[in-house]
């Protein structure tokens, strides 16, 4: 009986029900030495120019309005936290938490609903404005605000999908290249060593990118409600 594909994203360790595998979101926390938060180092030194970097770039595409409130902060930390998700995804036998619609979800409906209930509470002219693109003919006036409606809803659906599907997708080739190391020829064994480091090395760049593409989206989202 063949055994299936997607199983190898299951959760297969738990206590009581539980399942452990979540537990490889916080394992980061548990590697990051105590001395790093008091002495400075060439890590903390870098990722202080990162922030600083994310920083300046979400600051142009929010607006001035939210500037000096710290609302960069909060994308910044989202950009953290799937980055982190994401590699630690990369290293064997760890949980690939940001795989899952459960875990993508959790963090882009949450984004979505605040700006939405921000939005319409605070600026509800302007979202009713924001359904009806300007110079809109009269007739087309019901079919857009329709059509706009719906981009609206499923906008954290597209952020949740886009990062899970990114994720399973390099997993699942490496897998299956990984599976066929047993049956090749002794020959054909370099080849496939370069192709899986060569996939290793677009998954990292992967991991990179879509977190910064959700973190994108969901600022510029944010900067639609002000």
């Amino acid at each position: 009986m063949m055994a299936n594909l997607f199983s190898v994203f299951d959760p297969s360790s738990s206590i009581m029900s539980f399942s452990l595998n979540w537990l490889s979101t916080f394992i980061g926390i548990l590697l990051i030495p105590l001395l790093m938060w008091l002495i400075p180092n060439r890590f903390t030194i870098f990722w202080n120019l990162i922030i600083i970097k994310l920083h300046n770039e979400f600051k142009l595409l929010i607006g001035k309005k939210l500037i000096n409130k710290g609302s960069t902060f909060v994308f910044i930390s989202t950009f953290s936290i799937i980055m982190f998700n994401n590699f630690m995804g990369l290293f064997p036998y760890i949980f690939t938490s940001t795989s899952h619609m459960c875990m993508t979800l959790s963090l882009a409906l949450p984004l979505w609903l605040s700006f939405m209930i921000f939005g319409w509470i605070n600026n509800s002219k302007h979202m009713f404005a924001h359904l009806v693109p300007q110079g809109t003919p009269n007739i087309l006036m019901p079919f857009m605000v329709c059509i706009e409606t719906i981009s609206n809803i499923i906008r954290p659906g597209t952020l949740a999908i886009r990062l899970a599907a990114n994720m399973i997708a390099g997993h699942l080739l490496m897998t299956l290249l990984g599976n066929t190391g047993s049956s090749i020829l002794m020959i054909l064994l370099p080849l496939l060593l370069l192709t899986q480091i060569l996939l290793i090395i677009l998954e990292s760049a992967v991991a990179i990118i879509q977190s910064y593409v959700f973190a994108v989206l969901s600022t510029l989202y944010s900067s639609e409600v002000i």
